[in-house]
């Protein structure tokens, strides 16, 4: 069974840096499609990234230019850099994987992951 665990979290004033890590493991199965999401409280979670098996990359219009998302295959990681963070993108930030294709030009939904981590807190002070 498919495990997701992230990590990097924290509190940082705005315009700091973070960078999130999610390691893969166990999966049967390559991932196809990997992604992170984040959910602020009373909100629906909302797609920031993904990357496929491909190497092509998708952001969100909210973090494009400020966040990168990064894969790295023999580490089993996935990696989301966030630059310049603003008091808006306060959420819990969560990964999310999934074994077969899913190409599009644009996040996708959050419906077509299987596997999801626990998520790990982002607070951004003004």
């Amino acid at each position: 069974q498919g495990r997701l665990v992230e990590s990097g979290g924290g509190s940082v004033q705005a315009g700091g840096s973070l960078t999130l890590s999610c390691v893969a493991s166990g999966f049967t199965y390559n991932i196809k499609v990997m992604a992170w999401f984040r959910q602020a409280p009373g909100k629906e979670r909302e797609g920031v990234a993904n990357i496929d098996d491909d190497g092509n990359k998708n952001y969100a219009k909210s973090v494009k230019g400020r966040f990168t998302i990064a894969l790295d295959n023999d580490k089993n990681t996935l990696y989301l850099q966030m630059n310049n963070l603003k008091p808006e993108d306060t959420a819990t930030y969560y990964c999310a994987a999934r074994d077969r294709g899913y190409y599009v030009d644009y996040v996708p939904p959050a419906r077509i992951f299987d596997y999801w981590g626990q998520g790990t807190q982002v607070t951004v002070s003004s």
